[in-house]
């Protein structure tokens, strides 16, 4: 008896034992585009990120509310208006085994501040004068005037190692990336996908997965199939439709959260027959935000008339759009000699194909033709960043700082010489550059009105929606994405 009542109890263990481990010690994620980059002073793109995030552990982050709080930094002070100190956390280890310094976060603060890198994140950290390592664990870090947005775009500072980027170059480093996050490079196989492992003794803890696979899946209906079959546990990038459809399946699960990310159309200023404000106001009477929204994202978006969202500071209501009028946008074509101008749609599958369609239908409607040109988004990035005349008439965005300021927003987009901006007006420069050099916010507010007002008047872009993202995954997955899409594998769980 006591034999049978010893073997029962220790099958009872042994069920408990199993039910507190995790599901799975690997998990693999549907990414709709292959990363631009895994260096993470360059691209920001959302797919480079979702990887490169895991990578490297950033200067500090939000939590899941939202607040900015420790990573790297233990703790900082504002030692007056331009000088922020931080006390550097100890203890930490890149993962080729070196100490992660105060050096090391000195030098990455300058490196990518520093023009030569040509860093498509530069007009936001261009406000940093200087950085300098004072002693082993305190970073001294000055602005050129004070800078209310610092914090918040410091949020994606990524710390990465001195000694290896020197010895190894930039280029190389894009390759074989070291950071002092909870996973590190397996593999990176261009156009199939990357693979990380864990890091057993990364200093928050051990990883909730041995390894993650992120594939490359351009294909929607190929992601869902993966997730439906189980090939994949996490797929990003669903629109609204597939979102619908996988709610009636019991075996898995949507995850979407409202973000600070905007859905909005560019408008090249300065190149082709967009040219003419006249065009450009055309272009924006056609769009029909609502029936998008209503037809399209099926409630997962809202509608906004400025380059913002209400997640942002500097969102200002009231400012009113141009709105949809297609009568008002024939004469505007026919006052400017322009009815039949032929507009070239840059679109990569990171953008739904039936929005693009929608657009261009609209366009199509008041008397343009509209030339859809579809690339891979690593060719899109680099034409939607490069020369005016290879950057097409008009393309789709959906844009986050990952800062929820409109510093980190209308200013890369819209503010002369940035590499996004194509489009110059002093007054607008003037307004933005105003409002990102003061820490009152009221003052701040009123520049942003100006900016937006003239952003509205002259239509170098158009706010569409504020944007949900939308993931679809096994029902076993256990995570909550954030306003700033962040896609931290450290947070998610398997749930027996």
């Amino acid at each position: 008896m006591f034999k049978r009542l010893a073997a029962i109890v220790m099958a009872l263990m042994v069920v408990t034992a199993a039910a507190a481990q995790p599901y799975r010690d690997s998990i693999t994620i549907d990414l709709p585009n292959d990363a631009a980059t895994l260096d993470p002073h360059l691209q920001w793109d959302t797919d480079s990120y979702a990887i490169y995030r895991n990578i490297f552990d950033n200067l500090v982050t939000r939590d899941v509310s939202g607040k900015i709080v420790p990573q790297i930094a233990e703790s900082w002070r504002q030692v007056d208006d331009t000088t922020l100190s931080f006390k550097i956390r100890s203890g930490v280890r890149f993962h080729d085994g070196s100490p992660l310094t105060s050096e090391d976060v000195a030098y990455s603060i300058r490196r990518i501040i520093d023009p030569a890198l040509r860093s498509p994140q530069l007009s936001q950290f261009d406000q940093i004068a200087s950085a300098e390592a004072t002693d082993a664990t305190t970073v001294v870090m000055k602005t050129k005037a004070p800078y209310p947005a610092l914090m918040a775009q410091l949020v994606k500072l990524s710390i990465v190692p001195k000694a290896v980027v020197e010895r190894i170059g930039a280029q190389a480093f894009n390759l074989q990336p070291v950071g002092s996050g909870p996973y590190k490079l397996r593999a990176w196989q261009r156009g199939v996908g990357v693979t990380l492992d864990a890091v057993p003794d990364y200093w928050r803890g051990r990883p909730p997965f041995d390894t993650a696979s992120f594939r490359v899946v351009p294909d929607v209906a190929t992601r869902i199939a993966d997730l439906q079959t189980g090939r994949a546990d996490i797929v990003r990038q669903l629109g609204p439709d597939e979102a619908v459809r996988i709610k009636s399946d019991a075996k898995l699960q949507v995850l979407a959260a409202p973000t600070e990310r905007i859905g909005y159309m560019f408008i090249n200023a300065v190149s082709g027959p967009t040219q003419d404000v006249r065009v450009r106001r055309a272009i924006a009477h056609a769009i029909d935000r609502k029936t998008l929204i209503e037809a399209l994202l099926q409630g997962y978006g809202k509608e906004v008339d400025v380059v913002l969202t209400p997640a942002n500071f500097g969102y200002i209501e009231g400012i009113g759009g141009n709105a949809f009028d297609p009568a008002r946008a024939k004469a505007l074509l026919r006052e400017a000699n322009a009815v039949n101008a032929q507009l070239s749609f840059l679109t990569s599958p990171a953008y739904d194909r039936r929005l693009v369609e929608a657009l261009q239908q609209m366009l199509q409607e008041v008397g343009f033709k509209v030339d859809i040109q579809t690339m891979d988004h690593p060719t899109f990035l680099r034409r939607r960043q490069g020369r005016p005349d290879e950057a097409g008439s008009i393309s789709l965005g959906r844009w986050s700082c990952a800062c929820q300021d409109a510093d980190g927003v209308i200013f890369p987009l819209f503010r002369s010489g940035s590499i996004w901006a194509k489009y110059a007006n002093a007054d607008f420069d003037k307004q933005v550059d105003a409002a990102r050099a003061t820490l009152d916010e009221a003052m701040r507010l009123t520049h942003y009105r100006r900016a937006f007002e003239i952003l509205r008047d002259e239509v170098p872009g158009l706010g569409l929606y504020q944007d949900f993202a939308i993931y679809g995954a096994r029902r076993e997955i256990r995570w909550q994405p954030t306003a700033n899409e962040a896609f931290f594998l450290f947070d998610m769980r398997w749930q027996p």
